[in-house]
């Protein structure tokens, strides 16, 4: 499973976070950060120089059950290669990481990584500050005939030739049928007075923002400020009326768990291991819909080794990869066919993950999914300050 903490954010942005420093770095004497197309890409060492460097998150990546320096899936691309990996689990969260790289990449200069992996609301800041290549699709076959379509043409990168989803999920609402003694269909069941004060919300804007628009009938592959506004209104009159318990990162597993929190926004991947120990908790994408996101692959400008890059990316959308990493870290998977792989296998637990909807969603599922528009940079500084009032950051 991955890290619990992963997709954690500075809780500041509303005073002063990456995109804060980054309009006040812009804005002062400082060169302009947007990098144009031709000044991207460095000399490509791949061809004499047999490796690379991949940053990700921690436990993302699929680990052999015996020795935890060994990760198969990796092992196995540089077998077939001969492409040696540098792989480090660096990315904790996303502004963190983007403070970390950014004085590199508005100065034109190697951030002395090949490959990176950041959520798409984030991704969607690199792709508008030129911050990142154009992948050579004809050196993925791969990915050109196995990625999901559904994540083909998000917003911020139209078909995808500026990142490649690692993995993805949804963000719906996790419940406790056995307590709550009911079932929930839809966002508004969560402000139905027996939830008064059992409720959690996440605190993140991005994380959280889609799911509350969709709840009010939005389309949020083209919200508006307005949508935006309406949605705010009616929190805060659920908080004034302490109707929401409180906004959270990851650690509404802990709340749902033990009964405190009858009904939480969470993530698909989450529920999946939570519902290894507590099988009353239920994962529902409401029938208005839920946000379909991903954490993608990147390469960053004048990365040293392009063509290695790509080529690993490809290596895990071989159906037969994309599972192997599916069956570990059991997010939604976006690679398809890979379902077809799992459910092949002789190992029964690994077959039955072939058949759950949160790693491989049905098509009554897939047709209320949806990929939120990304909040712009003038749009931002406005929105995280009204959200950040509403969730007390």
């Amino acid at each position: 499973m991955a890290d619990l903490s992963r997709r954690g954010l500075l809780r500041g942005m509303g005073a002063m976070g990456a995109t804060g420093a980054l309009a006040a770095m812009t804005g002062c004497g400082v060169p302009p950060a947007y990098v144009e197309a031709a000044d991207r890409a460095g000399p490509d060492r791949s061809s004499g120089d047999h490796r690379l460097v991949f940053a990700n998150w921690p436990l993302y990546i699929d680990v052999d059950d015996h020795d935890a320096e060994r990760r198969p899936t990796l092992d196995a691309f540089e077998r077939r290669t001969g492409i040696s990996v540098a792989y480090s689990e660096e990315i904790n969260d996303n502004d963190e990481f983007f403070g970390k790289i950014s004085p590199a990449l508005m100065n034109h200069q190697r951030t002395g990584r090949d490959l990176i992996v950041i959520s798409d609301w984030m991704c969607a800041r690199f792709v508008r500050l030129g911050w990142v290549q154009e992948m050579d699709r004809g050196a993925q076959p791969h990915v050109a005939r196995h990625l999901d379509p559904l994540l083909r043409t998000p917003h911020f990168d139209p078909g995808r030739t500026h990142s490649v989803p690692w993995q993805s999920g949804i963000t719906g609402i996790a419940y406790n049928r056995r307590k709550l003694g009911r079932e929930i269909r839809h966002t508004a069941d969560l402000w139905r007075s027996d939830l008064r004060g059992r409720v959690t919300l996440l605190s993140g804007l991005d994380e959280a923002f889609a799911l509350l628009m969709q709840g009010n009938g939005v389309d949020i592959t083209r919200w508006t400020g307005d949508d935006f506004h309406r949605m705010a209104d009616q929190l805060r009159g659920l908080v004034r009326k302490g109707h929401i318990r409180r906004f959270t990162g990851n650690d509404y597993i802990k709340d749902l768990d033990s009964g405190d929190v009858l009904a939480a926004q969470a993530y698909s991947g989450d529920v999946i291991q939570l519902q290894a120990d507590n099988p009353d908790i239920e994962f529902v994408v409401p029938q208005e819909g839920a946000e379909l996101w991903a954490e993608s692959l990147m390469i960053p400008n004048l990365a040293d080794h392009k063509h290695n890059a790509e080529r690993l990316i490809d290596h895990y959308y071989r159906p037969e990869v994309a599972a192997d990493l599916a069956a570990w870290v059991n997010y939604v998977c976006p690679a398809p066919a890979a379902r077809d792989v799992l459910a092949s296998s002789k190992d029964k637990e690994r077959a039955e993950l072939a058949e759950d909807p949160l790693i491989f969603p049905d098509d009554a599922m897939r047709k209320r999914l949806a990929i939120a528009r990304d909040i712009t940079s003038k749009e931002r500084t406005e929105f995280a300050k009204e959200w950040n009032g509403i969730v007390g950051l």
